[in-house]
């Protein structure tokens, strides 16, 4: 299992590709249901946040290998 310093690399890792090779889905990482939680001090954990790597890698996922970058 990796550490929360590990997967908070890899989200930081990843938001950044997305932001550099695909910018025109930046306007997505804000509005992702990881990312709007439903509780006032939402609880930050390992799982949550390999939830929201997984939303993120997904979302590249899908999106990248239709759209080549120019």
């Amino acid at each position: 299992m990796k550490t929360e310093k590990e997967i908070e690399d890899a989200i930081l890792k990843i938001t950044m590709k997305i932001q550099n090779q695909y910018p025109e889905l930046s306007k997505y990482l804000a509005e992702m249901p990881v990312t709007v939680p439903d509780v006032k001090t939402p609880e930050i954990n390992i799982k949550n946040l390999q939830e929201y790597y997984n939303s993120l890698l997904a979302l590249l996922n899908k999106y990248a290998p239709n759209h080549d970058k120019n």
